[in-house]
């Protein structure tokens, strides 16, 4: 009988490899099980290309499983060469605890951690950070062959150019987290992104190898997530979209999902948010009848913005959206109008008192005097949202927010943001 979750996946595009999908329907349509997904601390946040499988891990929470969210302590101090072209700078162990606790703060608004099938948070250097060389070599380094870690894609792509014993260990320690897992939690199924198919499987044979004929175990993995046009998802001209509010702020995130093309957002929505099958059928025709709307654009800023930082980042994101659209700066915050206007245009000037003409000449916000008298008389300048028409006007410290900056726009949509030195 098909599963329902699965098929839900299927429809989403989540599944792109599977192991024994026979066996794993017939489990999941006859009891609740453990599952795993892990993630090492590499940095001290996530960033939206990696969570896909966290929020694939909680789809299975929602239908009465038990998810497990590891963070790597110990195999971030290993490093995964999955498909990485050269060896990763290793992380101090100062580093690695900063991170392991960014990223603990991040998963635990994905998942509920408090009702009967609530999620465990694990970190694998509790079982493995005080396990002997001699001890590991022995329990796990006789169950598998040179040639077996060879033959796997994420190793074989790395000779060429060189590969440490020490990343080429890696597939074994995390193949001994999902037995660890499977013998603690009686986890069945560990779920990854398609570079982590060689890791699943070795753990997969090590729980084989290790527990009798009965012990069945299962992996899935997810696509890599990339643009219309194939290019890599997640990244804007600023760098990655991060999940901490200090990397990416709340406004940012949501712009960045607003942004979002007519021909991607549908897929977005499958992938990234908890919406049922119906709600968004419905927003693909809006994409097709009335894409001048942009409601899919909508749901899905608001969907991610609200999970990743909360109803009240929302909704300062959304009045940061529109005093913009509205030209209205007045109903922002000096914090929000710092945030909302951090990549636009600047230019640096002196903190003396100016002219009006004077000042957005010299901030090179009009090309001459001329012209700037012009734009003031029409209407045309604004300072921190306030309309300026007054040839005579002067700029002074009263226009200076934290004494630090003024936000100039001309005409609509023509922002700029001069700074005092």
């Amino acid at each position: 009988m098909k599963n329902e979750l699965l098929e839900d996946l299927k429809w989403r595009g989540l599944l792109y490899q599977l192991t024994d999908e026979e066996g794993l329907e017939k489990v999941l349509n006859e009891e609740k099980i453990s599952l795993y997904c892990g993630t090492d601390p590499t940095a001290d946040s996530l960033h939206i290309g990696h969570i896909v499988p966290f929020l694939t891990l909680r789809r299975f929470q929602q239908h009465g499983h038990r998810p497990i969210v590891l963070v790597g302590g110990a195999t971030g101090m290993i490093g995964d060469p999955s498909f990485k072209a050269e060896e990763r700078q290793l992380l101090s162990d100062e580093q690695i605890a900063k991170n392991v606790a960014g990223i603990r703060r991040q998963l635990e608004h994905i998942f509920d951690f408090d009702s009967e099938n609530g999620a465990i948070l694990v970190d694998n250097k509790d079982w493995f950070g005080e396990m002997s060389a001699i001890s590991f070599l022995r329990d796990y380094g006789k169950l598998l062959s040179i040639n077996y870690m060879l033959a796997k894609e994420n190793v074989a792509s790395r000779l060429e150019t060189g590969i440490s014993f020490t990343e080429f260990s890696y597939m074994l320690i995390q193949g001994a987290d999902f037995s660890h897992l499977y013998d603690k939690y009686n986890c069945r199924l560990q779920i990854g992104g398609s570079d982590q198919w060689g890791n699943i499987t070795t753990g997969l044979e090590i729980i084989r190898k290790t527990h009798n004929e009965e012990a069945k175990a299962f992996g899935i993995t997810m696509p890599l997530i990339t643009k219309a046009d194939g290019t890599k998802f997640g990244k804007t001209a600023g760098g990655s979209v991060w999940l901490d509010a200090a990397k990416t702020s709340p406004y940012e995130f949501y712009q960045f999902w607003i942004n979002t093309a007519d021909a991607e957002v549908i897929n977005y929505l499958k992938i990234f948010t908890f919406m049922s099958r119906e709600e968004i059928e419905a927003l693909e025709a809006s994409v097709q009848d009335e894409p001048h709307l942009r409601k899919a654009q909508q749901t899905l800023a608001e969907e991610m913005t609200r999970l990743i930082h909360g109803q009240e980042a929302l909704d300062q994101a959304i009045r940061i959206s529109k005093a913009l659209f509205s030209g209205d700066l007045k109903a922002l915050t000096v914090a929000e109008m710092k945030d909302a206007f951090k990549d636009v245009p600047t230019a640096e000037l002196t903190k003396a008192d100016k002219n009006i003409v004077d000042f957005i000449v010299e901030a090179g916000v009009s090309s001459s005097k001329r012209q700037a008298r012009e734009d003031v008389t029409n209407g045309a300048i604004s300072l921190n949202g306030e309309k300026v028409t007054d040839l005579a006007y002067e700029v002074t410290a009263a226009d200076r927010l934290d004494d630090a900056f003024t936000i100039v726009r001309r005409g609509k949509k023509n922002y700029k943001m001069v700074k005092f030195i």
